[in-house]
């Protein structure tokens, strides 16, 4: 941990000063510059790139236990308190699912369309009759409308927006 932080300062302070304060040899502080990383460390970068990778491959929806599974069935062996561990230091969190909200409003004072197919959608010629919808498609950016237009005879979209 000191010997990190002496690595982050040593371009704004002279090493031997942040040794002296931290209470540690420079000889010690090269000595741990030269050292290769533990195993355990090695282990440690491995697993957090499989786990970022994983955390984007699943869109950001998986917690720990189902991360877990999955890095299981490719291979992964690690546990799930390690999971939990190594997310909080990568700062990855699964995306919430937002409650469902109502879009429409229904005021009873406005007057309905008329019903014009009476529920009946077989037509005999194209363009006699089309219907339309519009949904909404949540995206990073907000939300999309889509409307559609199709001509009930053929089946053909005429119009998306």
């Amino acid at each position: 941990m000191r010997y990190g932080v002496i690595e982050q300062m040593r371009q704004d302070y002279p090493v031997p000063s942040m040794c002296r304060m931290l209470g540690v040899s420079v000889s010690a502080y090269y000595a741990w510059r030269k050292r290769s990383p533990s195993k355990r460390a090695r282990q440690e970068a491995r697993l957090e790139t499989e786990i970022l990778a994983a955390h984007q491959r699943k869109r950001e929806s998986f917690g720990p236990e189902r991360l877990q599974e999955h890095l299981e069935r490719h291979g992964v062996h690690v546990g799930v308190c390690r999971i939990k561990r190594l997310r909080r230091k990568l700062g990855l969190r699964c995306r919430q699912k937002r409650k469902f909200k109502a879009t429409t409003y229904s005021r009873r004072d406005l007057p309905v369309a008329p019903n014009l197919l009476q529920q009946d959608f077989a037509v005999s010629a194209p363009d006699q009759a089309w219907c339309g919808d519009i949904t909404y498609i949540a995206t990073d950016e907000g939300c999309l409308y889509l409307a559609g237009l199709k001509d009930l005879y053929s089946g053909e979209s005429l119009a998306m927006r």
